[in-house]
């Protein structure tokens, strides 16, 4: 089988040579022979860099530390729409409906993703970016479970081609792919992305099953809570802290289990793929805004003011956002310092905007993108005062 592929390969390089018709866009074919085998371009003159971590192992590596978030957001899918309908059916029938509710979105991300990555590589004849295969994974678990199949088309093609392609491709885009997309949804089609409802999919379970049964979030409950502190409304309503954080609620796809994008974010700062500093800078700043206001709040029933900061890290996408999406190597600063602020501000326009603006109650989408447009510039400024510390040549 490995000769019949190499064959093949070397047969439509040869035809690419001699400018004969490729029976297919040479970027694809590029792409799908590093699949199967090692890149054939050596780099023969200097400057040489030895590094164990290319591109494709790179990205490889996030897709790995997604798929653990990946399934449990296709069982939580298939769980909560079982428990909508009162069943309890055990966790392979929870999977499998899951399964057949979220593996379609994720396919038509893939394939559509792709389509356009191709597009732009045949004509700009440059290869195919890898950076798609982890934008194209990353859309699919921030959207709600009964997200229409066109709606999902839609996103993933503005965001790889006005989140990125426009700019000039992987490493030249200055917001996130996949959040630029999810952005376009949620303000293009608010009614089939939020609202003070989110879906839990309920399909051909039963005769008398409905399309979705709605479900109120804990971000919602919170903002919408009365008379008793936000702690107590949530756990009146079965949203206690370690269901929070364990993710046992209806929400977007692979935005709720805080414990798997901690785990996450771990193996990926462990490769070195992920910086701490962006990490534990965003979970700082929710820490630290959240307690500020906790000391302004009125009174002890002053709703998203008087809310214990923890909660703001296990409600909602903000772990998941903080751990796959503030860390992106291209819309964030490369300065160490500049990542410390960066992710400080990320977790503190995430807490201000949840408290004081109830229309956005999840908060981390807008503040993520928001500090990608700031990236260059904390870059800049942190290079002012690195290079103003130097002693200068006398």
């Amino acid at each position: 089988m490995k000769k019949v592929l190499r064959r093949f390969f070397d047969g439509q390089r040869c035809r690419a040579t001699e400018g004969r018709r490729l029976l297919a866009p040479a970027p694809f074919l590029d792409a799908i022979e590093t699949v199967f085998f090692a890149t054939g371009t050596v780099t023969r003159t200097g400057p040489q860099v030895r590094d164990s971590l290319d591109a494709k192992r790179y990205f490889a590596l996030v897709i790995v530390a997604l798929l653990p978030v990946l399934l449990f957001g296709i069982y939580n899918t298939g769980h909560q729409a079982h428990r909508a309908l009162g069943l309890s059916p055990g966790a392979w029938a929870d999977l499998l409906t899951g399964a057949v509710v979220v593996l379609p979105l994720v396919l038509i991300s893939y394939f559509v993703g792709f389509f356009w990555e191709i597009v732009f590589a045949v004509v700009r004849k440059h290869p195919i970016s890898e950076g798609v295969f982890v934008t194209a994974m990353l859309f699919p678990l921030t959207l709600p479970p009964t997200t229409p199949w066109w709606l999902a088309a839609m996103g993933i093609s503005f965001g790889v081609i006005a989140g990125k392609e426009v700019f000039g491709g992987t490493g030249r885009n200055f917001l996130n792919p996949a959040l630029t997309g999810r952005a376009f949804l949620f303000f293009a089609y608010p009614a089939s992305m939020s609202g003070d409802k989110v879906w839990t999919a309920v399909s051909r379970l039963q005769e008398t099953a409905v399309d979705a049964v709605s479900a109120a979030t804990p971000l919602m409950i919170a903002a919408t809570r009365t008379g008793n502190s936000v702690e107590a409304t949530l756990s009146a309503a079965g949203y206690s802290f370690s269901t929070l954080f364990l993710g046992g609620y209806p929400g977007s796809i692979g935005a709720t289990s805080t414990l798997l994008c901690l785990a996450g974010a771990l193996f990926l700062v462990l490769l070195g793929i992920a910086s701490y500093r962006i990490i534990l800078g965003a979970v700082a700043g929710m820490l630290v805004t959240g307690t500020l206001l906790n000391v302004l709040a009125p009174n002890d029933l002053s709703g998203f003011m008087a809310l214990n900061p923890f909660y703001h890290l296990v409600m909602g996408g903000a772990a998941f956002a903080i751990a796959f999406m503030a860390t992106d190597p291209v819309s964030a600063p490369d300065l160490n310092g500049a990542k410390w602020l960066y992710g400080f501000l990320i977790g503190l326009l995430t807490v201000v905007v949840r408290v004081f603006n109830p229309a956005f109650p999840e908060g981390v989408m807008l503040a993520v993108l928001f500090m990608n447009l700031f990236g260059p510039l904390l870059d800049h400024v942190a290079l002012f005062f690195r290079l103003k510390r130097r002693v200068p040549n006398v």
